[in-house]
């Protein structure tokens, strides 16, 4: 994932960004690059630790329909095999998916930012709302 869209995500799971600008880039990519995008914002989920009940909310976040095939998958658990299958679905279902999958995180994410905040290691817990951090960030990993 570039540095501009994982900080748009990290951004959006603090809440400083809405959903509206990943599902509008998430929807103008190809198939395997929204494969690719599924995978690092799992990661990224993965990495806040998600918890069982993580799940039940996602889906109410996410305003899908519980019998949506992502959804029954989530169901099942949050081992990363039954994650990856959501990733593996038909590319009818991976808008849903990611739908579903930034909901997951921007609950796994709150729940660590709140541990983690302004962590010196690890960027994305710093506050992403001041732009000169931002900018910073751009500067110190992209020279």
């Amino acid at each position: 994932m570039e540095l501009g869209d994982s900080i748009l995500v990290n951004r959006f799971g603090q809440g400083l960004t809405p959903i509206d600008p990943l599902v509008e880039k998430f929807a103008s990519l190809d198939i395997f690059q929204k494969r690719k995008m599924l995978n690092d914002v799992l990661f990224l989920t993965l990495q806040s630790r998600p918890q069982e009940g993580d799940n039940e909310a996602a889906i109410i976040e996410s305003r899908l329909k519980p019998t949506f095939t992502p959804c029954v998958l989530l169901r099942k658990g949050m081992a990363h095999h039954h994650l990856q299958k959501i990733i593996d679905l038909p590319e009818s279902e991976l808008n849903k998916a990611f739908l579903l999958f930034l909901n997951l995180f921007k609950i796994a994410y709150k729940r660590r930012f709140d541990l983690e905040r302004g962590s010196l290691s690890k960027w994305w817990y710093w506050d992403l709302s001041d732009d000169t951090t931002v900018k910073n960030l751009f500067k110190k990993i992209i020279p």
